[in-house]
C-alpha cells in the first residue's frame, strides 16, 4: 500500500491538473475575495437622487435646500414647486425621494408646531431607503434647530433631543463590512462541497483505487487548501479592506480547522451519493443563498417563523457562520464558541464515519 504522504502529494496534482476543480478550490476564492469586497467598497450609498418639493420657497426653505446639498448622502436632481411632479419622477425612478417644504413652513415654527414638512421614500430598497433618511433627517434638524433659537422667547417649540448611534462592532456602519465576514465563510463552505465532491468523483469515473490512505491524503490536501483559504480571507482579504477583525486570533486559529473538517466529513458523505461530478453544482445553484439567509445574517433567527428557526439552528452552515462573526467581529471569550465547535466536530466525525462506510467498506474503488 501506498504511504498517505504519497496519496497526499498526489491530491494536490489532480487538482492542479483538473481545470475545473483548481478553479474551484482555489481561484474561486481569491476571485471572491476580491470581488464582494470591491463591489461594496464605498460602504454606504451616496448621492442618492431625491427631489425637492419647495411650495414656500422663503429664506427658511433655501437655508434647507442648502443644507441638504451639502449631505453626501443624496444628490438633489430638480427643485419644484409641484408635488405630481415629483412623484412622477419617483415612479419613473429618476429619484428615489421626495422632501416636501410646505408652503406654511416659517409660519407653523413660529407658533411651536413642527412645520409640517414631509419625507416620502421609496421603499423598494431599504438601504437606499436609509441613507437618504439618515441624510435628510440630519440636514433638516440642524437647520429648524438653529431657525428655531431665534423664537425660543416667543415659542415653546424645541427640537427633539439628539440621539448619538454608537456602532459596537461594525465601526463604518458599512454594508460590505457587514456582509462580507458573514459571507467569507460560506466562500469556503461552498468551494470545498463542490470541488472536493467533483475530485471523488472524477477518481469514481477513473475507476482509482480507493482505501484508507488515499482517502485520508485527499481529505488531507482539501484540508490544507481550505485552512489556507479561512486565513486568506480572515487575514489579508480583511486587513486589505479595512474590515473588522482579529478579535478574537486564538479562537479563531481554533474553529478554521474544526470548520473544515465538519465540512470535509460532509462532502465526502454527500459525494457518495452522487453518479456524475457535475450533480454537485446543481445542488450549490440552488443551496448557497438559503444558506444565506437561515444562517441569521441577512434577517434575524427571532423574525423567522418557528420551524425556519429550527432548521436555521441545525445547519452545521448557520453555526459556522454565526461562529466567526463572533470571533472575527466581535471578539467574543473562546468559550462561548466552544458548543458551536463541538457541535460542528460531531456532525463532521459522524459524515465522515459514514462516509467511509460507503466509500471503502463497501467497496474497493469509487
Amino acid at each position: 500500500m501506498k504511504s498517505l504522504w504519497f496519496y497526499y502529494l498526489q491530491s494536490f496534482k489532480d487538482i492542479v491538473s483538473h481545470g475545473t476543480i483548481f478553479t474551484t478550490l482555489i481561484l474561486s476564492v481569491l476571485f471572491y475575495s476580491f470581488f464582494y469586497p470591491t463591489a461594496y467598497q464605498a460602504q454606504q450609498a451616496e448621492a442618492l437622487p431625491i427631489i425637492i418639493v419647495d411650495e414656500e420657497q422663503s429664506s427658511l426653505s433655501t437655508r434647507i435646500i442648502g443644507q441638504v446639498a451639502q449631505s453626501p448622502n443624496v444628490e438633489i436632481e430638480a427643485i419644484t414647486g409641484n408635488f405630481a411632479e415629483a412623484k412622477q419622477w419617483v415612479e419613473s425612478q429618476k429619484a428615489d425621494g421626495i422632501l416636501l417644504l410646505p408652503d406654511n413652513l416659517s409660519q407653523s415654527l413660529r407658533h411651536g408646531e413642527t412645520g409640517g414638512i414631509g419625507l416620502y421614500l421609496s421603499t423598494a430598497n431599504f438601504l437606499v431607503t436609509k441613507q437618504i433618511g439618515l441624510g435628510l433627517a440630519t440636514s433638516v434638524e440642524q437647520t429648524l434647530a438653529d431657525y428655531t433659537e431665534r423664537f425660543g422667547q416667543v415659542s415653546d417649540f424645541s427640537p427633539a433631543l439628539s440621539v448619538h448611534q454608537i456602532p459596537l462592532f461594525n465601526p463604518l456602519s458599512g454594508y460590505g463590512s457587514y456582509v462580507f465576514p458573514a459571507v467569507a465563510p460560506l466562500i469556503i463552505h461552498q468551494t470545498i462541497l463542490l470541488g472536493l465532491s467533483m475530485l471523488i468523483l472524477v477518481y469514481r469515473e477513473r475507476k482509482v483505487e480507493l482505501n484508507a490512505n488515499a482517502l485520508i491524503g485527499m481529505c488531507l490536501a482539501v484540508f490544507t487548501i481550505g485552512c489556507l483559504g479561512c486565513f486568506y480571507l480572515f487575514g489579508f482579504s480583511f486587513w486589505l479592506f479595512d474590515y473588522p477583525r482579529g478579535g478574537n486570533l486564538f479562537g479563531m486559529l481554533l474553529a478554521v480547522p474544526v470548520f473544515i473538517y465538519t465540512i470535509i466529513g460532509m462532502t465526502c458523505l454527500f459525494a457518495s451519493f452522487l453518479d456524475l461530478p457535475e450533480r454537485a453544482g446543481h445542488v450549490i445553484v440552488f443551496t448557497s443563498i438559503p444558506l444565506f439567509f437561515l444562517s441569521g445574517a441577512a434577517w434575524p433567527h427571532a423574525a423567522m417563523p418557528t420551524w425556519m428557526q429550527v432548521v436555521g439552528e441545525i445547519l452545521p452552515s448557520t453555526q459556522i457562520v454565526q461562529t466567526f462573526i463572533q470571533l472575527n467581529q466581535m471578539g467574543v471569550p473562546t468559550t462561548l464558541i466552544l458548543p458551536k465547535l463541538l457541535y460542528l466536530g460531531m456532525i463532521g466525525s459522524l459524515c465522515f464515519f459514514l462516509a467511509y462506510r460507503r466509500l471503502i467498506s463497501n467497496c474497493g474503488t469509487f
